[in-house]
């Protein structure tokens, strides 16, 4: 059996991201097809937000190794202002001063053969450049979505400060160069880079999506009560609501208005649950003047298993990504798959999301900003569950997003990267 080494920002018990659920998956998972894990992650102190209850899912049998993560933005502050420059590529570039000497210990105790690193922390490529030149191993970079994106339609560039741009620039040249992969979760986002580097061998850029585990849900399972019916149809968004274009609920609660206007939802038949949405106060003040406060519930987190029990006893789940981030498709969508509740889907119509929406076989979907449109769809959402079933995709179907299976596909490209291809 070979080892991987594994380098990820976010791993129990952080509680702040659910991309740490991606790296999580691969560490349990992997063995299965042949690969031991050992994971380089920061201590605790590092996330604004923890939770024990991931840390009893990581198996006695994967070694974790946790370094000291400083947050040079926060320790160079002066007043309200910090020297920004610190945080380029990511706030977390410290990290790597402790990494990658632990890295270097790990491989050699270890007898590690080849190494992984997962962006959204920009950091944990750079470690993994720096120990895969030191040692000659091969390197699967895991950029999951576009470090650097133009929009086409506006001309607008994300991130927009060309400094660190220019930085996420320097990183992914760096992996184009140097690993023996390139992994995205999209079809778009590989395409992206695809054509920025048209001399890295197409082959090996390779589509690995996220997923949802099987095991977490059957945990959640457990957690699903008989609590009583209150009468109200509840449509649950679970997770962070991006201000700006991205996920902007302001059409939405609009289209909520019109609706209660005329007489379709009121606060005795309907909810729009906004669990965890980050902004709270903003997206609070945003229902009231839309007039829609008593429609709206805006609560705090909850531990992972019991968001995925939530999941399963929504009435309906909301998707919500604009144009910005149309390469992307949010995790969520795959345990909402999984959790078979209807979706709606207030999504860019050019997007991934869109795409893998339709590909499911759901139709509850518009523009994010389609005031009308959307208040269309949910009476549609709520006339469905009142009368005909909307649809949802088969359990063959989802069954593909496990990530378990995933890291089938994963391990391949481990197997073809320590043989040289």
């Amino acid at each position: 059996m070979r080892t991987v080494l594994l380098i990820a920002f976010h791993y129990p018990p952080c509680a702040t991201s659910s991309g740490l659920q991606r790296s999580l998956a691969n560490s349990i998972h992997l063995p299965d097809y042949g690969w031991r894990t050992v994971v380089l992650t920061v201590t605790p102190e590092a996330h604004q937000r923890t939770s024990d209850q991931q840390l009893r899912d990581i198996p006695v049998s994967v070694v974790v190794a946790r370094t000291r993560a400083r947050n040079l933005s926060q320790m160079f502050a002066v007043g309200s202002r910090y020297w920004s420059r610190l945080a380029i590529p990511d706030p977390w570039r410290a990290w790597s001063w402790s990494a990658i000497p632990r890295g270097l210990a790990l491989i050699k105790e270890h007898q590690i053969d080849a190494i992984w690193s997962t962006y959204p922390i920009a950091t944990a490529h750079t470690i993994g450049a720096a120990l895969a030149k030191r040692t000659g191993l091969p390197w699967i970079a895991d950029f999951r979505d576009p470090m650097v994106e133009t929009i086409a339609s506006t001309g607008e560039v994300f991130p927009a400060d060309p400094r660190l741009r220019k930085a996420r620039l320097q990183i992914e040249s760096l992996a184009m160069r140097h690993a023996a992969h390139a992994v995205f979760c999209t079809p778009s986002a590989q395409r992206i880079v695809r054509d920025r580097y048209p001399q890295f061998p197409p082959q090996r850029l390779a589509v690995i999506s996220n997923g949802f585990d099987e095991a977490a849900f059957a945990a959640a399972e457990q957690l699903v009560t008989g609590t009583p019916s209150t009468g109200r149809r509840v449509l649950l968004h679970s997770g962070i609501i991006y201000p700006g274009p991205d996920r902007d609920p302001a059409a939405l609660f609009a289209a909520l208005a019109r609706l209660a206007a005329a007489g379709i939802v009121s606060p005795e038949n309907f909810e729009l649950r906004l669990r965890d949405p980050s902004n709270e106060a903003s997206y609070a003040e945003m229902a009231r003047v839309a007039g829609v406060a008593n429609l709206v519930s805006i609560l705090p987190p909850l531990k992972y298993h019991e968001a995925l029990a939530e999941m399963l006893q929504a009435d309906g789940l909301l998707l919500l990504q604009g144009y910005t981030s149309n390469p992307a498709i949010p995790a969520k969508l795959y345990e909402y798959l999984r959790a078979g509740r209807s979706i709606v889907g207030l999504v860019h119509p050019e997007g991934e999301s869109a795409a893998a929406l339709r590909a499911a076989g759901i139709t509850l979907q518009c523009d994010l900003t389609d005031t009308q449109h959307i208040a269309a769809v949910l009476r549609q959402w709520l006339e469905g569950l009142a009368g005909p079933t909307n649809p949802l995709p088969g359990r063959d179907y989802v069954a593909q997003f496990g990530r378990a299976h995933l890291a089938g596909r994963l391990a391949s490209l481990l197997d073809q990267s320590v043989a040289g291809g």
